[in-house]
């Protein structure tokens, strides 16, 4: 991995090395996604494991998140004296596993559908969210949508 070369460790061949052409980044809000420079794509999910990561806490001391004119978010380290793009924290990675509810949320009539669907992964589907007074939902399910909205997830 980069960021053990980057602290001056050998790579190892863990399931969480990345294949060739390949690069671990994180966004400025700390979720980590990988560039796969061979076909100029980025995804999600490690290429490898398919697991979600994001980092854990601040950033060490001495350290400053900045961001460049081309809007690419980089790391100062002020007691060394340097920069770097690669996130000093991604050692530290933590897998993002949504835990799901052991019991049926139940919503009234002021749940809205951003609040029903937060936290969901959409990621490749369309999401057509409907009320009970919008119109185009069938009269069978307007009686189910008086009180909350209706919403399918098409993939």
């Amino acid at each position: 991995m980069a960021a053990l070369r980057y602290a001056g460790l050998d790579d190892t061949d863990s399931e969480d090395e990345l294949p060739p052409g390949w690069e671990e980044r994180t966004t400025k809000d700390g979720w980590v996604y990988y560039a796969n420079h061979t076909e100029e794509k980025t995804q999600w999910e490690h290429p490898k494991t398919g697991k979600r990561k994001r980092v854990a806490g601040d950033l060490p001391y001495g350290w400053e998140q900045e961001t460049d004119e081309n809007g690419q978010v980089f790391f100062v380290d002020h007691i060394n004296k340097r920069t770097t793009y690669l996130d000093p924290r991604l050692a530290f990675t933590v897998d993002d596993n949504p835990t799901k509810p052991t019991t049926r949320q139940r919503y009234d009539g002021s749940t809205t559908a951003m609040e029903i669907l937060q936290g969901r992964d959409f990621t490749g589907k369309v999401v057509l969210v409907t009320g009970a007074n919008s119109g185009i939902v069938p009269s069978s399910l307007r009686k189910s949508c008086i009180h909350r909205p209706l919403w399918r997830v098409f993939e």
